[in-house]
């Protein structure tokens, strides 16, 4: 049986009856409820959508042996930072010094002195190359006349096992020399050398090798599988990433960019990712940017200058200089976030509700300034997201009434004295699984998928309140964006696909109000090397929603006489204790029209071990027999998608017939039915 974790095929269940009501609709699905998110935490993009194979490209730490390496310092969680590839001497420890006198780019280029016919420069290990595909690059030099400089891509221990290009000889003046390599065999460990013999000095800037097929920088196989995801928006560049970034720093060539440290991530960053790249990277996978600005160490001028530079007329100065940058057209970007989580005591930036909303109002206004158009979504949280630091609490609705109207109620604080800034606000939740290991297999597995979900719901009862606090809300229009979350629960695999399907039907739930939403992070759904990628087990579900349960889909109201269970175990640290699901125990359904209103939509999630039988009782249409269903689901709930191995997580079509008479649901699957109405 497709997706049973157990070899024998286990008897059906009695069944579980389903009540749709195709009368009774919510608003329809926008493409913004599968949008992604993502950050430069470290070298996340480096390695994942953006295609520079050598880290440190621009000289940030200065070139000597590993011994002498000097760690970063602790992120703003107390974790160590980010550690990279480094460039390293050759030909003697001290073969290399950090020139500050004249550099390319940033405070230090590396600078080479000669000593005869023995090779001395510098070189980087741990590149990822494959066998016969073309590598382009490029470095700056400047030196003497009598350096004869090489430059050398490594890819195993023989003397053949390399490629080697003489660059022109060097003058005074910084110049741009080009080169490119194809490797003979594929290599996870390849190196690029640049060295020189002969007499004199020669000195290194920026130094970029990328695949030949980059578009305009980014990488051609892991952009086409996020193009194929459908996701409507990326929210981006960050995150907290974000709080410490000035985005004038990254325009330009991305060369003359300087380097800068991040200090919420503890980790340096080249600056080749600037509001231009982003903007290139939206267009290349067909997606709505959501710009989020900085109002951490931001100011709200900068953020109009940026709104400006990325939607103003050639006409305007932020607009003449995107034009001088070789972007004529505005971007006219229409989703904007004011700041990223302003109420953490891990952000940069972080300061109190009352002077946060003062702050917020003045960004607003200068931002509608510059572009009246833009939608504005604010930062806010909600009281069950909010706590002081090492304080551990389980949410119930009880035990977050009396925060309402509080420093741990910034939703709330933004609706009393932000009111009419924004046309949208955001929620962030982060949930990490629970260890049960003496749960019954059953029990376990149903715990562990329905969790994510219950943060899902518990923001939907706390939209409701707030309802009831500030009336208004209910007809103004105001939406909730959920614009990070993630399920951090081990490897992406078939048991944590269960689980996003579940949030994802949960989310539907509420389109009324609910109208984004945004996977932490856009690569999280695939497996990527340095030389290849695909769809991981948690893309899966995204695609599986994305293509069948899609924009346009107009949910409908589910009923049934099985609700959901409380927890029978602890939820644990930060878990809220409600329950999220559909009254269909021990299936989650969720059911929509298709835009032309022909066809039956049926999502089910069923979290057991055991195939179910769901019977349908629809009111307001009638089922016109046959059907197709597309199923989530693999040979065991560890089943993973990984490069270079079979697809052990997969979505198969297949049709159905006698539907009014019930559905079979395989064990540990995710469904969806197109069921034809008449």
């Amino acid at each position: 049986m497709m997706g049973a974790p157990v070899a024998a095929a286990p008897a059906v269940s009695n069944g579980v009856t389903v009540r749709i009501d195709a009368t009774q609709r919510s608003t329809p699905v926008s493409p913004h409820e599968y949008g992604m998110f993502i950050e430069p935490i470290g070298g996340l993009v480096n390695r994942t959508l953006w295609a520079e194979l050598i880290d440190d490209r621009k000289f940030y730490y200065p070139v000597v042996p590993a011994s002498r390496d000097t760690p970063p310092p602790l992120n703003a969680e107390g974790k160590p930072g980010v550690s990279y590839r480094k460039w390293r001497p050759i030909g003697g420890d001290d073969a290399v010094t950090m020139d500050t006198a004249n550099p390319y780019v940033g405070t230090q280029s590396a600078s080479v002195t000669l000593g005869g016919a023995g090779p001395r420069g510098l070189g980087q290990a741990g590149l990822g190359v494959a066998r016969g595909k073309r590598y382009s690059g490029h470095l700056w030099i400047s030196g003497d006349a009598g350096a004869a400089v090489t430059v050398s891509l490594v890819w195993g221990p023989r003397p053949e096992d390399r490629q080697s290009i003489a660059l022109p000889a060097p003058a005074a003046a910084w110049q741009q020399a080009d080169f490119a390599f194809t490797p003979g065999a594929e290599s996870k460990d390849a190196r690029l050398e640049i060295t020189g013999t002969g007499t004199g000095r020669f000195r290194v800037g920026a130094v970029s090798l990328m695949p030949a097929d980059n578009i305009n920088g980014w990488r051609a196989d892991t952009t086409a599988i996020a193009k194929s995801l459908n996701s409507g928006f990326w929210r981006l560049p960050g995150g907290n990433f974000l709080s410490d970034w000035d985005w004038h720093e990254a325009l330009g060539p991305r060369d003359k960019r300087p380097p800068m440290f991040d200090h919420a991530w503890s980790a340096m960053q080249t600056n080749d990712l600037g509001m231009d790249e982003w903007m290139e990277l939206c267009r290349i996978i067909g997606v709505e940017p959501y710009v989020t600005v900085n109002a951490g160490l931001g100011d709200a001028n900068s953020a109009a200058e940026e709104v400006e530079y990325l939607n103003g007329a050639a006409s305007t100065d932020w607009g003449a200089k995107r034009v001088a940058n070789g972007h004529p057209e505005p971007y006219r970007v229409k989703w904007w976030n004011i700041g990223n989580e302003p109420f953490g005591w891990w952000q940069i930036g972080k300061t109190s509700l009352d002077y946060y909303t003062i702050k917020h109002n003045e960004f607003a206004r200068l931002m509608r300034a510059r572009d009246p158009s833009i939608v504005l979504i604010a930062s806010g949280a909600m009281p069950d997201q909010l706590h002081p630091k090492g304080v551990k609490q389980n949410s119930t609705l009880e035990s977050i009434q009396p925060k309402f109207g509080t420093e741990e109620d910034w939703t709330g604080g933004l609706f009393e004295k932000s009111w009419g800034t924004f046309e949208g606000i955001t929620e962030h939740w982060y949930d990490r699984a629970e260890e049960r290991p003496n749960a019954p297999r059953g029990d376990e597995l149903m715990e562990f998928v329905r969790s994510p979900s219950n943060h899902v719901r518990m923001e939907a009862l706390e939209w409701g309140i707030y309802q009831q606090r500030f009336p208004k809300l209910r007809d103004s229009g105001v939406f909730l964006s959920i614009d990070e979350y993630a399920y951090m629960a081990g490897p992406p695999n078939l048991k944590s696909s269960l689980a996003y399907a579940t949030v994802l039907q949960e989310m539907l739930r509420h389109t009324d109000f609910l109208k984004m939403a945004a996977f932490t992070t856009g690569v999280s759904t695939m497996d990527i090397t340095p030389t290849d990628a695909t769809l991981n087990a948690t893309g899966m579900v995204f695609k599986l929603f994305g293509e069948h349960f899609g924009a346009g889909t107009v949910p409908v109201a589910v009923d049934g006489s099985s609700p959901q269970p409380q927890p029978k175990y602890d939820v644990g640290y930060a878990h809220p204790k409600v329950v999220a699901g559909s009254p269909t125990y021990p299936l989650d359904v969720i059911a929509g029209l298709s835009p032309d209103g022909k066809t039956l939509r049926v999502g089910v999630v069923n979290a057991t071990y055991q195939p179910q039988r769901l019977a349908l009782s629809l009111a307001g249409a009638t089922l016109r027999g046959g059907g197709t269903r597309w199923l989530l689901g693999g040979k065991a709930l560890t089943a993973e998608n990984k490069v270079g191995a079979p697809a052990g997580v997969t979505i198969r079509e297949a049709k159905v017939s006698g539907a009014a008479r019930g559905l079979v649901v395989p064990a540990t699957s995710a469904v969806i039915y197109e069921l034809p109405l008449r």
